[in-house]
């Protein structure tokens, strides 16, 4: 057997800066996906976990100790004291969480928005389920450090697709809710300094930027243009058509 991949690594160049990727079927007919990086290859699969194993039998990682909490639920009466994520329990969480990390931002690459929203959402429910089950506040942090960056790439691939379907005022939703979820996370842990500091937020309010400055205007949006141009110009004549039009907008809504 030839383990050597130079002709593959010679036929697609590492260009530094760019995120390089590509999606084919492999021999066994599972869709795969390949990310160009300075040393080499990343393969994983397009659905399911990314490595493509099945730990305990079961998807993931995390759908096994979602298995295990509903076990001691069933032994306590539903209770779920005394159900607690070790610092090895976490640390492995936390690789898996990473293998989808990197999935999803393959997928926003070649924009499969809606694949990055289900590994996203994927990632936030892990993260939320080591939050109230960690041992201690420093391992909920291992991975609750990561999630601004998360909710980032959630909300840039949910804008994109209402964008894609010229929707400027449901992406301006949902930007502006992304931005005040992450000031709620950085408040809630008591990292006021990043709220001006956060790339995360400067990244999203940039986009915001650009989104607002790209809608489309409205029929009566035109209309208040115009007469604040004719009224500046002195052009009252105009400025009284224009009012009778915004007028029967009014009436025509």
């Amino acid at each position: 057997m030839n383990f050597d991949i130079s002709h593959l690594l010679e036929q697609w160049e590492y260009q530094p800066g760019q995120v390089a990727v590509r999606k084919f079927k492999g021999r066994d007919g599972v869709e795969k996906i390949q990310l160009r990086v300075d040393l080499g290859l990343l393969q994983m699969n397009a659905q399911g976990r990314p490595d493509g194993k099945r730990p305990y039998g079961h998807e993931s990682l995390f759908e096994h100790y979602q298995s295990r909490l509903e076990k001691h639920r069933e032994a306590n009466d539903g209770n779920d004291e005394g159900f607690t994520l070790r610092a090895e329990d976490c640390a492995r969480i936390q690789q898996e969480t990473i293998q989808y990390h990197h999935r999803y931002i393959c997928l926003f690459q070649m924009e499969d928005y809606a694949g990055v929203i289900r590994d996203t959402d994927r990632n936030v429910e892990v993260f939320d389920f080591v939050e109230e089950y960690a041992e201690s506040d420093d391992l909920s942090w291992s991975l609750q450090q990561f999630r601004p960056q998360l909710l980032m790439m959630q909300v840039r691939a949910k804008g994109a697709l209402a964008l894609r379907d010229d929707k400027h005022d449901q992406a301006i939703e949902v930007i502006d809710a992304g931005l005040e979820e992450l000031r709620q996370f950085y408040r809630k842990h008591g990292r006021h300094d990043l709220l001006e500091q956060s790339s995360e937020i400067h990244s999203l309010e940039a986009w915001l930027h650009d989104v607002q400055s790209k809608r489309p205007l409205s029929e009566r949006e035109k209309l208040l243009n115009d007469l604040d141009d004719a009224v500046r110009r002195e052009d009252y004549e105009k400025a009284a058509r224009v009012r009778d039009a915004l007028r029967n907008l009014r009436t025509s809504q």
